[in-house]
């Protein structure tokens, strides 16, 4: 699996844009806010429909213009397919795939896989569980479309059930209704309880061995699923909450409040454990998933890392990048030295400067380095 080419008009600083990608790494590098994140959020688009920034797709659009269009060819296995990506600002994206329009952008979802590293992903550990939630839909997502479905449809129940909460409040005779969406509630939030614990116990048996390169054997993490309730407890638990749900106008158990932990033993490192400690753990789970991903679908992801090496130290830095062999990789960074004093292979070279890609070359050995 991998990206071949990518154009792109009007998105964010970039006025438009014409990139030809290397099968294995290619670097882009430059200058803070010249685009190089700008180009990677561009391909997370068209696997994922959606910003790793979180944001609308209003505020990816260049200032000043109505429309952003991204179009990207990327190969699965034998199967060539073709993106086109319109961002509208007062309409729904739309998008097309190998020339036919889709109707949701559901259907998207799972021809590219993509493993996306960002400084903020070091904070996974540590940050609250809404974080780590949406590292589990992200991944699961793309990993399984009934897992998408019940997903959207548990989340359009929460809201629902929510406005109906609120409007008990004024008319207490709707209490009665509530009943329809516990069900529905219930139905789809076990299915998603079910799927997640399964992707934790799939993600253990791979973690534990990166980390434990990655640490020297000092540190055995194990991940553990926390979910707000059970499956088989999940009707009797909605059943006693709903007087304080009425009261709180809001569905206060289910898996939108879940969590999972980083276990060494019995310390649980997202409380007890150091900076260095909770970095380590998040950089063992981004590597899991590039394994994850190939056990699940028999082809690798694409690896994207956005100005993570300025964030680990050089052990780190080594580990990873001698873990990303054989697989497309991009890598944003504001310059070339670490990938020249470390040897590293490097096939393709962007510089990226105020949108635009103004030279490709690549980096030479410094003849003083002694290598």
């Amino acid at each position: 699996m991998y990206i071949s080419s990518l154009e792109l008009a009007d998105f964010r600083n970039i006025r438009s844009l014409g990139l030809e990608f290397s099968e294995g790494t290619n670097i882009l590098y430059g200058e803070n806010a010249q685009g190089k994140t700008n180009i990677l959020e561009s391909l997370y688009m068209i696997s994922t429909t959606k910003s790793h920034r979180g944001v609308r797709d209003r505020d990816m659009i260049r200032f000043g213009r109505e429309e952003a269009h991204i179009r990207s060819l990327f190969m699965r296995g034998e199967i060539d397919y073709r993106v086109d990506m319109h961002l509208r600002k007062n309409r729904s994206k739309g998008i097309a795939i190998n020339g036919q329009r889709i109707r949701k952008a559901s259907e998207l979802i799972g021809l590219l896989h993509i493993v996306f590293f960002s400084p903020e992903d070091l904070g996974i550990v540590k940050n609250g569980p809404a974080e780590r939630r949406r590292f589990m839909d992200m991944e699961l997502c793309q990993l399984d479309a009934s897992y998408l479905y019940n997903l959207n449809q548990y989340n359009k129940t929460v809201e629902n059930r929510n406005r109906l909460l609120r409007d008990i409040y004024i008319f207490p005779d709707l209490q009665e209704t509530l009943d329809i969406w516990d069900s529905q509630l219930i139905s789809y939030g076990q299915k998603i309880i079910a799927s997640r614990r399964s992707f934790i116990e799939d993600l253990n048996g791979i973690v534990g061995d990166l980390h434990g390169k990655l640490s020297g054997n000092r540190e055995h993490l194990s991940l553990r699923y926390e979910p707000n309730t059970e499956e088989g407890d999940f009707a009797e638990k909605i059943r006693r909450s709903r007087d304080r749900d009425i009261h709180m106008k809001t569905t206060s158990t289910g898996p939108h409040r879940d969590d999972f932990s980083f276990m060494d033993g019995e310390t649980d490192l997202r409380r007890y454990g150091s900076q260095g400690q909770q970095r380590t753990c998040a950089l063992s789970l981004k590597l899991s998933e590039i394994d994850l991903v190939k056990k699940a679908i028999g082809h690798s992801p694409v690896l994207m890392m956005d100005d993570v090496l300025s964030e680990l130290d050089s052990g780190r830095q080594n580990y990873l990048l001698s873990s990303i062999g054989g697989i497309q990789t991009f890598i944003t960074c504001t310059g070339l030295d670490e990938f020249v004093n470390n040897r590293f292979k490097i096939d393709q070279v962007f510089q990226i400067e105020d949108g635009s890609c103004v030279k490709k070359s690549q980096p030479e050995e410094d003849p003083g380095s002694g290598k």
